[in-house]
């Protein structure tokens, strides 16, 4: 704990924010804990330093002090980042789909000289595929057939069943960020969990899908978790107003643990 409180103190007393001129999806660059950060889309990086250097949504203490993490949906880095200033000798395997995003989440790893970091360029999913791919540039791509609907643009991108790297192993924790693909994830590697400690999972509630947080729920319930919700995105008015973020009409953080 005073590890962790070092290190919020020593981001807070260098970290300077950046200027507010600078648009969303240009790239820049910026100093952060001194090291260079290349930055593709300055939304997500706020986002995510409030989420983690601030609110420290990852915090955890592991068993040992070479924690097995498994990322999926790492963006540029920030997360690695945070994990590795924690406990410098954990091995994390890093997902993240959009080809673009991950240039910048290589480019920042490389930076930061971190050790142990596997970086896959996939789109974590059911099995290994080929599926299609909103491209949004910055925090919200995701999986998602074609259609009309929306303007959005797609590309076709790699998918991997995350099965091999949860197997014979102890995995301290297991971060899903996928944007709405986490049940499908989840089901399918179900009979696995009893080898993870700590599970977060970010739900996403799309307004044309059927709902499935009871499913999750259950699921991570019978792999002998209990659980702790957050809200990370809703309408004021649930019962007069449908507002979207992004196609998503509810988005809720949950934290899963083991006594």
């Amino acid at each position: 704990m005073k590890k962790i409180v070092k290190l919020l103190r020593t981001i807070k007393r260098n970290f300077k924010p950046v200027p507010p001129r600078i648009e969303r999806f240009v790239p820049t660059e910026k100093e952060f804990l001194n090291k260079k950060m290349f930055i593709h889309d300055i939304a997500s990086f706020d986002l995510c330093y409030d989420e983690l250097f601030v609110q420290e949504m990852y915090n955890f203490l592991p068993k040992t002090t070479n924690p097995y993490i498994i990322d999926c949906g790492a963006n540029l880095g920030m997360s690695i980042v945070y994990f590795k200033e924690l406990y410098p000798e954990a091995n994390i395997v890093a997902f993240e789909a959009d080809e673009h995003v991950f240039s910048f989440l290589e480019k920042n790893v490389q930076s930061f000289g971190y050790k142990n970091v596997e970086l896959v360029n996939k789109a974590v999913w059911n099995k290994d595929d080929v599926l299609s791919f909103i491209v949004e540039g910055g925090a919200g791509g995701r999986l998602e057939e074609q259609s009309e609907n929306g303007n959005y643009t797609y590309k076709y991108v790699p998918c991997v069943s995350v099965r091999k790297y949860l197997m014979d192993k102890k995995v301290d924790f297991f971060k899903i960020d996928i944007e709405g693909a986490e049940y499908e994830v989840l089901k399918n590697c179900e009979d696995l969990l009893h080898n993870v400690d700590n599970l977060f999972i970010e739900y996403h509630s799309m307004p044309e899908k059927r709902q499935n947080l009871h499913d999750i729920l259950k699921i991570v319930q019978d792999a002998g978790f209990k659980y702790h919700i957050k809200e990370a995105y809703t309408t004021k008015y649930p019962f007069i107003e449908r507002k979207l973020n992004f196609g998503m009409d509810l988005q809720l953080n949950i934290f899963c643990y083991k006594n």
